[in-house]
Formats: C-alpha cells, structure tokens, sequence
C-alpha cells in the first residue's frame, strides 16, 4: 500500500545504498534513544496514578509550582519529535491534560493556564505546549487552547486584561488567565519563602536585612514587609521577564498564519527597543503602567520584578531579549531584531574587569552601582549566533574563548538541557571531532542514572520537594538536539526550538528520525549544512525527510551526496523546505545541503498536513 501523498510525492529525493559499518557515534544515538524510552515508561508508572495524576500531596497552596508540574513531562512531545516512540507521546498528552486537572484543583490552573505568575515559570511550563506543535500540528485541542492563551495577552479576552494595546505594554509582572495581579498576598509566596531565603533581598531598605546578605523570607516579619514594599513598588507595570510572552504568540502564529499575532511581537519587542534608547542603552527592569521607567521605583532603572537587582540579575533581562529576538527575526526575517540583545550582551561585556585571570561581567544592579562580577554565560552569545549565523555573533561568542574547558565535557550532565552550549560550538566549528561521542556518552550516564535513582527512590510522596520529578526525569534531550539538529536546545525559560533541520519517518508519516537511523549535523554555517544519515537496520531501508529549519522557515537550494573524502557523487537541485532520503539497509549518505535561510512562512505544517487541512475551531455559545 503507497502511504504516500501528493506533498510527499513533490519532494525530491535522493537514494543510498552505500553500505557503511555504522559510527560510534550512530550506535550510540540509538542506545541512548531506546534507553530513553524505556526510561520514560518506568518514570511515569513510578510517580503517577493510573488515571494520570502525580502521586504527590492533596493540597498545594501558593502561585508557585504549576510550572514545575508541567516540566516533569515537558520534554516528552520534544523527544518525540527527535524519534522517541509513540508510546513517550501519548504519555505526554496524558500528562498535560491530568496536570492541568490536578494544578486546577489546587486552585492555581484556571482556563488550563496559570491563574497568575511571571513568564520565568510560565515560559518554563510553556514549553511543553510549544513542542506539541512539533509533534503533531493537527491536534485541535492544542490549536484551540493556544488561540484562548493568546487571547490573554493580545488584549482580546475580557477576563484576562493583561495587555494594555494603547501603550504595548504588559500590567504586572504578575499575569496569566485571570489577568494582572496587582495585589500578591502572603498566601502566594508561601511555598516558596525557603527558597527564597537563599537569595538576596528583592529591596534594600528591609529593617534588619543588611545590603549583602540573604534575605531571610521564612521570618514572619520580614515576609509581611516584603510583600508590602512588592505591591507597593513591583506589583505593577511591565519588566523585561515578559518578553517571553513573544514565544505564546509566535507559538500561536505558526498554528495560524494570523498576521495580528506576527504584528502584536513586532510591537512589543519594539517598545522594548525604544525603551533602551531612552534609558541610555540600559533595557529598564521596570515600567509603570503609564509608561514611565522606574514610575514605582523612585526613579530608578533598577530594582524590578526578575530585574537587574533581584533574584538572578542578568539571566532574566538577557534570555528574554533573545527569545523575543529570535521570535521576531523568525517571523520577519530580520536579524536584526537581535541587536537589542547583542546591545545588553556589549554592554555587560563592557563593564568588565578581569578576576582572577579572566574577563568577568557584572550580572546585577544595586543602588551603590554594578555588582555580581562572573564570567558570561556562554550561552547567550551562541545562542545569537547559532540563530543569526552572523560574523558579529560569531565574534561575541569567540571572545569568551577558553581553550582550557572547551574541550572537556562532564561525565555526566545532570540538568541534561541547560548546559554544553560552549563545547557544542567548539565542535560546530570543526574542533573536538570526539565531542558526538563526549555528550552521547554523558547523556546515556545521566539517562541511567536517573533511572537507578527512580527505583531506589523510597522517599513519601507526601514529603517530595516540588522538583522531585524533574530532577529524576531520564528523558535528556540535550544530545540529540545538539547533534541530529545542529543547534542549542532552546533557552528553558519559554524560548523556541530554532534548528537549522528536523526530520520526518517518511513510511512511517511522523516526525522524528525512523527507528534505527541516527543523523549527525556536522558542519552549520549561513547557507551550508553538512550532514550525515545512518541507518542501523541491516534488514529494512528506511525514508527520511529532511525539513530545512524548525518550522520549515528555510528553503534547501540543492543537496550534494557525497564520499568519505567529500568528494560530490552526485548532485541535486532541491528549491524546497523538505528533502526526501531513501536509505538501504545498512547504508549511509553524506549531505552537503545549500539552504535559502527565512525563504518561507514559518509553521507547524508538515509533509503529509498543510494549514488548510487543519480542522476549524470550536465557537462557545455567545455570552460564554
């Protein structure tokens, strides 16, 4: 029976039937997958009832730990989308569906959204919605729910009045399905005062906490004054955190093609921008509601929600400014929508001082000036490069340049999609050629050990820490995007998976590599993708479709086969997002791949499922 459609049958193809003892690296790819899969079943039968909940506590109060519910299961539909089997899917549909139940019935979940919280968590939690949109775009519930989501933020929805469209700007820091919370209460913070007791203090006018020290939120008095000083200074007006928001909205351009969702992220990160110039380069951390910088603040351009001074700095200006960034670049075209990043990036690379041998950047802003000098997070220059593929990121990131650890990989990477950013580059760059089998190696040590802690795990679900899920999940992505894709998985907190490829099972008519073909990207640069696709199976050939970016934003111009040596065997024209590879049993093919990059409408569309096939939404009775 020919499964095939007219879509699939307009791609062009190429064919291999060079036999190759399978790499090292190719082996180990499929190690870690199967391992992966097993290790996703054993997890979720360990910590979840039948019906689909997590065994946990029957009462959690406080806005804090939704998102971490939703980050237990969030990489699931992402490893999915990479070739895990479908059985790792279904459980990722389950699992957003009963915690979005379980987190309602605490009292936190309203509408499935987060009743209110900052776009740290809800990007965090977020996430698991954006990589549904790789696995499987036709899905209605997902397109319906992220219509209503959108809806919160773009001003449309009555009961959720986050967005005010005259000035573009976000009302509280605090936000989500029941509007801006503009009065945080004690009942809030609850759950998190112990955390909390760890950081410094969010104001430096606290009576007996000293400038300097921590903050500590568990003394009852204490708490009472912090929670007055945050209504009274934070409560209110926009911060650089809710540019994450941009990734809900591009999340939902991609499953519509709606030009007001594509012009509401130009509009915001635009006032963003010209907010920058208006405060001398420096991106404010806080904006009152009338528009005015520090409106709440004295003055001061410091001191926000999530800002420059309080809890992390640096981490939640930046990242933010390269979501909404890369978001908008991907929905233009525009590169250049990153320079309000790479202006920040400049800047705290500037304010620089060597310490002990090497450059460090100041991460945090308090009344008496710059403070919190380490060295930058890699992250964030490559990051802008590896979306832009632009010399001036190139140069941002090779300043960091440090022979002594780019080379070394961990032996274990134990968050599994936070770290590696500076070794995956060096790699990229033709450096380190053991590095596929460095971090396959360190994810599969991860992967198994997290499944030896979920079986001796004998602690009380009553007594589990809100994080106890995550840290034992064994499915680690980090590998497998970073290789099979050529990129950086995406920034935790709410960013966007941008790769240069994905692929498709083209028998099989889903996403993912086809069971026993490893991929490994080998070479990234502005036009030029080099590639290599293996295929285990020495009994079954297999089909691979090769899509030219995440969301098919990329246009392939020609695809050159080619030997151990690179000589070229043989040579196609393309002029298309996907890219059909028949493989032999036991063979292999080496792809040099001339790509046109932004030549297309970025969406979730697939070979077999284009925009128009998807069904229509649902309409609620008027007045509901």
């Amino acid at each position: 029976m020919n499964l095939k459609n007219t879509r699939q049958c307009n791609i062009p193809t190429l064919r291999s039937e060079i036999r190759k003892v399978p790499p090292e690296w190719a082996l180990l790819e499929q190690l870690l997958i199967k391992t992966m899969n097993e290790g996703a079943v054993e997890f979720t039968k360990k910590y979840t009832r039948p019906d689909g909940t997590l065994i946990w506590r029957n009462q959690w109060p406080g806005m804090d730990g939704s998102d971490d519910g939703y980050e237990t299961f969030n990489n699931f539909p992402l490893f999915y989308a990479l070739g895990g089997s479908r059985e790792v899917y279904e459980i990722s549909r389950k699992e957003w569906d009963d915690i979005t139940w379980q987190w309602n019935e605490y009292g936190q979940i309203y509408r499935e959204f987060d009743a209110y919280y900052d776009w740290m968590h809800h990007g965090e939690c977020n996430v698991y919605l954006y990589y549904f949109g790789l696995a499987d775009p036709a899905v209605l519930k997902d397109r319906q729910r992220v219509v209503r989501f959108a809806g919160f933020y773009t001003g449309e929805d009555p009961e959720a009045q986050n967005y005010d469209p005259a000035k573009k700007l976000v009302r509280s820091p605090i936000n989500g399905s029941r509007g801006p919370r503009f009065i945080m209460t004690e009942e809030d913070w609850c759950t998190h005062r112990e955390v909390l007791d760890m950081y410094p203090p969010p104001f430096e006018d606290i009576p007996g906490v000293p400038v300097g020290n921590t903050c500590p939120w568990s003394d009852d008095e204490i708490y009472k004054v912090i929670i007055e000083k945050m209504n009274k200074r934070m409560a209110r007006g926009d911060v650089p955190l809710n540019l994450n928001i941009t990734g809900l909205i591009t999340h939902a351009f991609m499953y519509t093609g709606d030009e007001r969702y594509k012009r509401w992220v130009l509009d915001y990160l635009e006032v963003w921008i010209d907010r920058i110039k208006k405060n001398g380069g420096i991106i404010p951390d806080n904006v009152g509601l009338s528009g005015e910088i520090g409106e709440y603040m004295d003055g001061k351009w410091w001191g926000g929600y999530y800002g420059w001074r309080w809890p992390h700095g640096a981490l939640t200006v930046v990242e933010p400014l390269i979501n909404a960034g890369c978001n908008a670049a991907l929905l233009t075209g525009d590169t250049s929508y990153l320079d309000a990043a790479r202006s920040q990036i400049d800047l705290l690379w500037e304010l620089g001082r060597k310490e002990n041998g090497k450059w460090a950047v100041p991460h945090k802003h308090f009344d008496t000036g710059w403070t919190d000098y380490r060295p930058m997070d890699t992250k964030w220059p490559v990051y802008c490069w590896s979306f832009s593929m632009e010399d001036s990121d190139m140069e941002r990131m090779m300043r960091c340049h440090n022979k002594e650890d780019w080379c070394v990989v961990p032996d274990s990477i134990d968050k599994g999609n936070r770290g590696e950013n500076h070794q995956w580059f060096n790699y990229i760059q033709g450096n380190n050629n053991n590095y596929p089998e460095q971090i396959l190696r360190a994810n599969y040590r991860a992967v198994c050990s997290r499944i030896e802690e979920i079986r001796s795990d004998s602690e009380d679900p009553e007594h589990y820490d809100i994080h106890h899920w995550q840290d034992k999940n064994p499915v680690v992505c980090e590998a497998m995007v970073q290789l099979t894709m050529g990129a950086l998985q995406n920034i935790y907190h709410g960013g966007l998976l941008n790769v240069p490829v994905r692929y498709y099972d083209g028998t099989g008519k889903r996403p993912g590599l086809p069971e026993q073909v490893s991929a490994l990207v080998e070479k990234v640069s502005g036009g030029l993708i080099v590639l290599t696709l293996c295929n285990i199976s020495t009994l079954q050939g297999k089909e691979v479709i090769i899509q030219a970016g995440a969301f098919g934003e990329n246009e392939f111009l020609s695809a050159e086969m080619l030997d151990e040596n690179g000589a070229i065997l043989k040579s196609i024209a393309v002029n298309n997002k996907w890219l059909n590879i028949e493989l032999a049993s036991g063979s292999a093919i080496k792809l040099r791949l001339k790509t046109k990059r932004f030549a297309n409408r970025p969406s979730y569309e697939t070979p077999w499922v284009s925009g128009k096939d998807f069904p229509p939404l649902i309409k609620g009775r008027l007045g509901t």
